[in-house]
């Protein structure tokens, strides 16, 4: 009989709190040094009744007991919401009511109830969502271990109208580039008062995406390491009708207002870019950044070896599909022995456009690499394979506008297979013992597993070289690609120590491509492969060690053998470890 790997059986298998996990939690809270006060914000308008009473309860049923319920009523209309809260508040002296006189919509009501809290750090909780008895708990150890932090996140999942628990997201850790593309911080979200004070709470007209707008003011006051994600999943939003939980597009307008909160957040980060509905889902967004004037010049640099007829699809897409100048083309040959492949590079030699080098040793994609740049007169770099080919003629554009902002180290493509299924949607670490591209052979699809998606830009911790965009000057600065990675993985080193100096690799989907891979090359033996593989992973484990088994752009609830797949068992200590799973690290003494 086959196994159930159902997120159902996944919950009570890893992520269900029992007799035995409050006894560890709560003997573990007893450890911490401090134990802060927690807000907990909750904006009321007409509730269903039994849904806010549940979301009261998961509350009041913390195994973490210092919390404040801070709940503003938004003039409802139903006289019964108002006898509930202040019977609750009579039950118990840690929930806090304010009745306001006239409907002011989700912003103002979220205001009311943020004046009154008086603890250090808020939770943001809706009317008729539930948090998880221990999610309080985890916040706790979380900020004993992170005082320097600002905004906390965790993971989230749904409760359907049966009442079961469905559609994990297990999010990725700070990503700022795919928080332009979507609130992927939401909830649990928590946040430290006095920051919420200085930027002045949640802003009216910003109604449906004022907690989008609020994330974005936060993280600029933050640096990243004071935003810290909890890979736990501590929030279950109900998917109620008229609910964005259950269909995206049941709240038109916050669409709207989160296209202005993005574009206003731009602004002040003095950042040129058009905000745009995301082509596959209106409910997110894209940001379209200009290229300065002139263009930089960008130099496409393309290994090649005895390909003629792929080298020329190659070229004919890059020098009449697309819509990017000036470019140059560096050609690196490896040896090529054919005459019809001299013929062809002859011919190409005479466009002055066109320089090519020679080298003709033994295969290494990382000298090809560094041979090629030596000649580059680029300000910007593109590696391009000679089995790329492109109809979509904004590509270059796209990939150079983001390479140039400053923050930015690499820029990586979308590229399908010939048959119509994804190749490269950036790299995760950790995959298969070292790293593998994410969502290799999915369809396409606006929403991917666990709720992750590849319609979106953002952060990854490596793209492939088989199409990737920089700036020459940091090429420079990390020197070049290693030379002692010939053949595999040499371009997630190469994005790993571009990360080390503080610049973010960026994945885009608007930049897609066809990828016929390895056909330039072809393959060598099933053994002689294998050998180059071993060799080249134990390098890279050599070199990155940790860092290759902590992949910041994934989760340790998902596989390391199957891409956003659900990882059996997850790659943090079970919940019966009490504090201690909240990380890696004990977090506070367990006696």
């Amino acid at each position: 009989m086959a196994s159930d790997h159902s997120y159902a059986a996944w919950v009570k298998q890893f992520d269900t709190v029992g007799a035995r996990e409050r006894i560890a939690f709560r003997r573990d809270l007893r450890g911490l040094r401090r134990h802060p006060l927690i807000s907990i914000v909750v904006p009321v308008y007409n509730p269903d009744l039994v849904h806010l009473s549940s979301a009261i309860d998961s509350v009041r049923s913390q195994i973490y007991e210092r919390w404040e319920l801070c709940i503003a009523d938004d003039a409802s209309t139903d006289a019964s919401v108002a006898r509930m809260l202040k019977q609750y508040a009579i039950a118990d002296s840690r929930i806090k009511i304010t009745f306001r006189e006239r409907n002011g919509h989700i912003a103002a009501c979220s205001n009311s109830a943020l004046e009154l809290a008086t603890g250090e750090w808020v939770a943001l909780l809706d009317q008729d969502d539930l948090l998880a008895e221990h999610a309080l708990a985890v916040v706790a150890a979380t900020i004993e271990e992170h005082p320097e932090a600002g905004l906390i996140y965790s993971d989230e999942d749904k409760i359907d109208q049966t009442g079961a628990r469905c559609c994990p997201f297990f999010k990725s850790d700070w990503n700022p580039e795919l928080l332009l593309g979507q609130n992927y911080v939401s909830h649990l979200g928590i946040y430290r008062r006095a920051l919420l004070v200085e930027i002045g709470g949640f802003r009216e007209g910003y109604e449906g995406s004022q907690d989008y707008d609020l994330a974005l003011r936060c993280s600029e006051k933050l640096h990243p390491a004071q935003i810290r994600h909890i890979p736990r999943v501590l929030y279950h939003w109900r998917m109620v009708e008229g609910s964005a939980a259950a269909v995206a597009e049941a709240k038109p307008y916050a669409a709207k207002a989160a296209r202005l909160a993005i574009a206003d957040h731009l602004q002040r980060k003095n950042i040129d870019g058009a905000v745009v509905p995301c082509p596959q889902n209106r409910e997110w967004h894209r940001v379209i950044y200009p290229l300065r004037s002139p263009s930089p010049l960008v130099s496409i640099i393309i290994p090649t070896r005895d390909q003629a007829a792929l080298l020329q699809r190659c070229l004919t897409s890059i020098r009449e599909k697309t819509d990017y100048a000036p470019i140059e083309i560096v050609i690196v040959d490896n040896g090529s022995t054919k005459p019809e492949t001299h013929a062809f590079l002859h011919d190409l030699a005479l466009d002055p456009r066109i320089q090519i080098v020679t080298d003709g040793a033994e295969f290494n994609f990382s000298r090809l690499i560094n041979r090629g740049v030596r000649i580059a007169r680029g300000e910007i770099l593109a590696f391009v394979n000679d089995d790329i080919e492109t109809d979509n003629s904004d590509w270059l554009r796209e990939m150079v506008s983001r390479a140039i902002r400053p923050e930015v180290g690499a820029v990586g493509a979308r590229l399908w297979y010939p048959d119509g299924r994804l190749q490269h949607a950036g790299v995760v670490l950790g995959l298969h013992g070292v790293a593998r591209h994410a969502f290799q052979r999915f369809l396409p699809q606006p929403v991917a597993l666990m709720n992750r998606t590849f319609i979106l830009s953002q952060n990854y911790s490596a793209v492939t070289a088989a199409c990737m965009v920089l700036r020459k000057t940091l090429f420079d600065d990390v020197g070049g690609f290693d030379e002692n990675l010939p053949n595999n993985f040499n371009d997630v080193d190469f994005c790993l120590r571009l990360r080390e100096r503080g610049w973010q690799i960026i994945w885009t989907p608007y930049a897609d491509l066809i990828h016929q891979e390895s056909a330039s090359r072809g393959r060598h033996s099933d053994s002689a492969e294998r050998a180059h593989l071993l060799r080249d992973m134990a390098y890279l484990q050599e070199k990155w060690g940790e860092q290759l088994r902590n992949d910041p752009f994934y989760s340790p609830n998902l596989s390391d053998s199957d891409a956003f797949a659900l990882a059996w068992p997850p790659r943090i200590p079970p919940l019966s470890n009490g504090l201690k799973s909240t990380g890696d690290e004990v977090l506070v003494a367990s006696g």
